[in-house]
């Protein structure tokens, strides 16, 4: 299963949260943090990719707003995009994760102070 797969199968379960332990929130961020070093090695080698390909069309235009525009509508240009919008969702998933835990672990010591 592909990094990209990966995330948007955690983000459905966590679309879901009425349903979501809390154990398996847990194991959704646990994932989510050891993928996270794969999304930052895909963003260098994604710009690296778009980087060369804007060096070309710089070669080859006149002007370096066309060049620009040009290399944007490549499939580099994309998988840079898709990199980075991965790495959000990555980020933000978490951030839902971790204050979903916690709002868990709330209740919980409150239902154990009420008689």
């Amino acid at each position: 299963m592909s990094v990209r797969a990966l995330v948007k199968s955690a983000q459905r379960e966590v679309l879901n949260a009425g349903d979501l332990l809390p154990e398996r929130a847990a194991e959704l961020l646990v994932t989510l943090a050891s993928i996270f070093g794969n999304v930052l090695d895909e963003i260098r080698a994604a710009d690296m990719a778009y980087a060369k390909v804007l060096l070309k069309c710089l070669s080859e235009e006149e002007r370096a707003n066309r060049a620009r525009i040009k290399a944007e509508i490549s499939p580099e240009y994309q998988r840079k995009q898709e990199a980075r919008d991965t790495k959000e969702l990555v980020v933000e998933l978490s951030r839902s994760l971790k204050y979903f835990l916690r709002a868990k672990e709330e209740e919980r010591q409150l239902s154990r102070h009420q008689p």
